[in-house]
């Protein structure tokens, strides 16, 4: 019960965040990627203060043994880069100019525009469904 009520609190303030900071917007997101154009800078700002909290949250985390809602940390175990990352970026990136979302905004959007965002969704589980099809594939050759 506890671990639910920490996640919908935390559903919650994501949510608003994104929501009070124009994330959910695709206009203001493809305003802030059209540098060459009339760049809105307004998504610099919302970036670097999400840098600074995790920043802050690296601090933290090296001083605890444990999380306060969790038996353990869950930490990356790697950070290769390699070409299957940049071209997951790269993928992710132009996604992210066409639609003017990323999944977590995408799917907040569901309760301010749930047209656009249902077509984004389905369009982003189509993605991971090729995505999952084609690494199987990959694995049984």
């Amino acid at each position: 019960m506890r671990d639910s009520v920490i996640a919908t609190l935390s559903g919650i303030i994501f949510g608003a965040g994104l929501a009070l900071s124009g994330m959910m917007d695709p206009q203001r997101v493809r305003g802030f990627l059209d540098i060459f154009g009339v760049w809105d800078p307004t998504l610099a700002f919302v970036m670097g203060g999400a840098i600074f909290v995790m920043a802050l949250a690296w601090l933290v985390q090296r001083t605890l043994d444990k999380p306060l809602a969790a038996p353990s940390f869950s930490l990356p175990d790697t950070s290769r880069i390699d070409a299957k990352l940049i071209i997951g970026a790269a993928i992710f990136g132009i996604g992210w100019g066409i639609a003017g979302l990323c999944p977590g905004p995408g799917i907040a959007a569901l309760a301010i525009n749930p047209t656009g965002a249902l077509v984004f969704g389905i369009s982003l589980l189509a993605g991971m469904g090729l995505h999952s099809a084609l690494s199987s594939r990959a694995r049984k050759a």
